[in-house]
């Protein structure tokens, strides 16, 4: 079920879930509850932009990566640059076009309340999850990281003290095969573990148009383990994770043809791939090697809660190692014209501590302050050799300390009207050294030694009013200002002008909203309206260079606007049927840019710059999704038949041109779920992009005049089976 709900606070701490769901047939839908500002409160009693899935919901729909949310929420959406591993978030139009490991995005990724910085950490499969949410707008003045464009939050099942335990499994199309299952119980005074692990293998429906070797097999695995504990005012959450990803990489597609190679628009199942000695005598991977992922994540958290009585003290403390090696082939043949290797090492670790108010009554409040520091050393070498006579390689270090103080406070005039005011105060320091750039052979080309810095402090914040004018009807406004980290262009540098770091970006948002619920809370509707104005937006452009001609670089638009509405359907017709909508519209211009003229540079030898002031800024305008669930009593048993479909609206890329247009498209799904009422298993069946809609998570080139896509997954079709004890 999908709904706008609070903000906020992004789980309850040490086993007291964030979203509580109880109704009967004769109720209606049921009541979403999250501990917004750390106590509970209906989802439709607070005024912020929320949609929340449960795990049941997200195992349902085969949504096993966070890529995969942006079928089941309105205005998100997450694209793979150039197809490769690094995602692209987008929430309401707000984004950051970047296949560089180093830079942060606008949309916030949490898992148990603590961030993921690098987008590439995202990656990861999901299971064993009790929701996730996904909130809309600026966020900072709670907890966290700053962001520009929202956040989504995924809050792990708790250990519980009754014994439990299960498996889910499914086997489908292509060979995959995905199994999951967790086991928790108490150990008494107060202590209970849980243990959950899941892998995923096989799927890959691409294949070699030279050879017929097969490509895209999963090779995924996951372990997650929880100790809590919880006695009088304390309260205790140890957790520690292990991920594997040994899968073969996504292959690409030609759109254009390549030589005497033909494009094949409409299949996206044949690709090819192939690397030159020259590249295999620097990366150790052979020419002949399939593009592939060998990333591994492993890290932890610590999560303590003092009940001092009208205040809770909250300490998050988490630490993370990441290792990505990854090697794309991104002009999709046996041609060495632009193969890729990532070589990258993160550590992050971060420190958040919270006092918020618990006690009952009209003002809530709460404080914080997080710190974070990040250390990336990031190797990526490009294969050129039958393109451009070389092998580029690149290689640096990067490092960011995050400091920042953080407070909400809610203040209910009347019974009916709320008000809330929150700021935060955040200085941040990112140094780009041991930069280099160099060729093989040796070709005089690239940067020998380089170093950026970047250091700012900045004010956001965030002013709003709640007016209740029924028991079912909520009114709601809001002004806020979000932040996010500048970063530098690190990727393929030709000339130190590149490396001068992008400035941190601004949003000023405004928002209007409702939320109702009708027909004794069988159908509920909420809606919004936003605008925002966007300062030194970061974007994908390039510079001039007198020596090497048009360079890519991420550049500031000083002034760009984005405005859009939301609507969200939940509604029960008929005892055991829902249905779900979500639509979403939104809109983006640039009103201050003046961006290269890279035709006009190259013409004349020197800088001349276009004004792309009017222009829209590409991304799709509407989105649309939803489901129906019917469930059919027999006898004893169960029968449930679901469905959730999908449209993502057409994108048209400002800097790239019309030929790089991704094409609009649908997507519909259906499960056939049978088990005993109220009993301890199930069955079923399942297909997935029934339809069998061919679609593009992306066009681009790496290299000009080797025209890429990435393909989405053809339909297929496979049988699922849980079990719990």
């Amino acid at each position: 079920m999908a709904v706008y709900a609070g903000v906020g606070v992004l789980s309850a701490v040490l086993g007291q879930g964030a979203v509580a769901a109880q109704a009967t047939e004769e109720s209606g839908l049921p009541d979403i509850v999250v501990t917004a500002e750390r106590r509970p409160d209906s989802a439709q009693s607070i005024g912020v932009a929320l949609s929340v899935l449960s795990g049941q919901e997200l195992a349902q729909r085969g949504v096993t990566s966070v890529n995969q949310l942006q079928y089941q929420t309105p205005g998100l959406e997450a694209v793979p640059a150039f197809g490769g591993g690094q995602p692209n978030f987008r929430l309401r139009g707000v984004g950051f076009d970047d296949y560089a490991s180093n830079n942060a995005s606008p949309v916030g990724i949490y898992v148990d309340e603590v961030a993921k910085p690098f987008p590439i950490q995202t990656q990861g499969m999901l299971f064993d999850l009790d929701r996730v949410e996904v909130l809309r707008g600026p966020q900072g003045t709670l907890y966290g990281r700053n962001t520009t464009g929202g956040a989504i939050s995924f809050t792990t099942a708790r250990p519980t003290q009754q014994t439990s335990a299960g498996i889910d499994m499914d086997y489908g199309s292509f060979g995959l095969f995905h199994t999951e299952g967790f086991v928790s119980g108490g150990l008494g005074s107060g202590l209970a573990v849980r243990l959950s692990a899941a892998t995923e293998q096989g799927g890959g429906f691409q294949h070699d148009r030279a050879t017929g070797r097969s490509l895209g097999d999963a090779d995924r695995v996951g372990v997650r383990g929880q100790i809590a504990y919880d006695h009088d005012a304390l309260s205790l959450l140890v957790e520690g994770h292990y991920g594997r990803d040994t899968s073969d990489a996504t292959g690409l597609y030609l759109f254009q043809p390549l030589g005497t190679i033909p494009a094949d628009p409409s299949n996206g199942r044949v690709t090819g791939w192939g690397g030159s000695s020259q590249f295999a005598a620097v990366t150790g991977i052979g020419t002949d090697a399939k593009p592939f992922r060998d990333n591994t994540t492993a890290g932890g958290h610590v999560t303590a809660a003092l009940d001092l009585g009208p205040a809770k003290l909250t300490s998050v403390t988490a630490y993370e190692q990441f290792r990505r090696r990854e090697y794309n082939d991104w002009d999709a043949s046996a041609l060495a014209y632009a193969g890729t290797y990532f070589n990258s090492r993160a550590r992050t670790f971060s420190q958040e501590v919270r006092l918020a108010s618990t006690a009952a009554g009209g003002t809530r409040w709460i404080v914080g302050a997080y710190y974070a520091d990040e250390r990336l050393r990031d190797h990526f070498d490009s294969d050129f050799m039958q393109s451009l006579g070389f092998v580029a390689l690149t290689s640096y270090r990067q490092r960011a300390r995050t400091i920042a103080g953080f407070g909400q406070l809610d203040y209910a005039v009347t019974s009916r009207l709320t008000l809330t005011g929150g700021l935060r105060v955040e200085h941040e320091r990112r140094l780009l050294d041991d930069f280099t750039t160099s060729t093989a052979p040796a070709t005089g080309i690239g940067v020998g030694s380089g170093a950026s810095r970047l250091a700012y402090t900045r004010v956001s914040g965030k002013a709003a009013a709640e007016y209740r004018v029924t028991d079912t009807s909520l009114l709601y406004a809001s002004a806020s200002r979000g932040v996010k980290s500048g970063g530098f262009t690190a990727y393929n540098t030709l000339t130190p002008s590149q490396l001068a770091p992008f400035r941190p970006e601004t949003l000023y948002a405004y928002e209007i909203g409702s939320k109702n619920q009708f027909a004794g809370n069988r159908l509920r509707l909420n809606g919004a309206a936003f605008y925002y104005d966007y300062r030194n937006q970061q974007v994908q452009s390039a510079i001039y260079d007198p020596v090497y001609g048009a360079v890519g670089k991420i550049v500031n638009a000083p002034r760009s606007h984005i405005y859009g509405i939301e609507g969200e359907l939940d509604w029960t017709p008929l005892p055991g049927l829902t249905i779900s909508q979500g639509v979403a519209w939104r809109k983006g211009k640039f009103d201050r840019f003046q961006d290269l003229d890279i035709t006009a540079s190259t013409t004349a030898g020197a800088t001349r710059t276009v004004s792309r002031a009017g222009q829209d800024e590409g991304f799709p305008h509407w989105s649309y999704n939803g489901s129906a669930s019917y469930r059919m009593p027999l006898d004893r048993f169960d029968l449930t038949a679901q469905a959730d479909y999908a449209y993502h609206g057409p994108q048209d890329p400002v800097l790239l041109g019309p030929v790089f247009r991704v094409a609009d498209y649908w997507l519909v799904n259906g499960t056939l779920t049978f088990g005993p009422r109220g009993g301890p298993w199930s069955i079923g069946v399942y297909a997935r992009n029934l339809l069998d809609q061919h679609y593009d998570l992306t066009r681009n080139f790496f290299l000009s005049g080797v025209d890429i896509a990435a393909p989405g997954r053809p339909r297929s079709f496979g049988v699922r089976a849980k079990y719990r004890l």
